[in-house]
């Protein structure tokens, strides 16, 4: 299968090593990965933030981009949900068919890494070792955008070595939700203290999620708490060995 890596933003700028262990996974498993050079942000933060038009600009960027390639797979169930989600809704409202109808089908083909694995490839087993107590937070994109399911259990379920802690109020938001980090910067550090206090409870030396911002938010309280917990993506477990 020929796989395009959209990396997103945040794992452009802040996570790169994420991209890197998606291509490592995929390529692990026989398939061929491209990375799209003309590739730029999915257009979330523009969207949500009330700046349509250029979000639509970007919409027709990412079909322009990645059109051709069998699956495009993103680390990142928020970007993800973007695609299949809210273009459509972009298409619409600028009235343009031909547009709404090429989000359609590159929206059936962007895939969160888990669901790629699972759902399209059929696999859970991928070679991977990562000998820690890990517990599993779900983000609120994975869970209610992409909805991606129990993909990311499934494949932790299968990592050797692995020992998978429930995490308790686990489909509690942790408090980042883009813009609203900053514009209830006190709430949202509230709610990642929360989180990361359940975290701590679960005595794991790991807290995975899907989503690198999340991670973001997730690391750095528990920095702060000096918890003594990695925040690590599911990518990143997957590819070690």
């Amino acid at each position: 299968m020929r796989i395009a890596l959209f990396v997103t933003c945040v794992g452009d700028a802040i996570l790169p090593g994420v991209g890197k262990a998606t291509v490592a996974v995929l390529e692990r498993l026989g398939h061929q990965v491209d990375f799209p050079r003309d590739q730029t942000c999915c257009g979330q933060l523009h969207a949500n933030s009330g700046y349509r038009s250029e979000a639509l600009s970007l919409a027709r960027r990412f079909v322009d981009v990645f059109e051709g390639f069998d699956a495009v797979v993103a680390p990142s169930s928020s970007c993800v949900g973007m695609v299949r989600e809210v273009y459509p809704d972009l298409a619409r409202e600028a009235g343009d068919e031909s547009l709404e109808r090429r989000v359609a089908e590159a929206g059936r083909r962007v895939f969160e890494l888990s669901e790629l694995l699972v759902d399209e490839l059929g696999v859970t087993e991928v070679g991977a070792s990562f000998p820690y107590r890990v517990t599993y937070h779900p983000t609120c994109h994975s869970l209610r955008v992409a909805r991606i399911g129990d993909a990311p259990i499934r494949l932790l379920g299968a990592v050797d070595g692995l020992e998978l802690i429930e995490l308790p109020e686990a489909r509690e938001c942790c408090g980042f939700g883009g813009t609203f980090a900053v514009k209830n910067a006190a709430v949202s550090a509230s709610m990642a203290t929360d989180k990361c206090r359940a975290i701590v409870s679960t005595g794991a030396e790991a807290c995975v999620a899907v989503d690198g911002s999340c991670l973001l938010q997730i690391g750095g309280r528990l920095s702060r708490l000096d918890a003594g917990v990695r925040a690590v993506h599911l990518a990143q477990v997957l590819a070690a060995t």
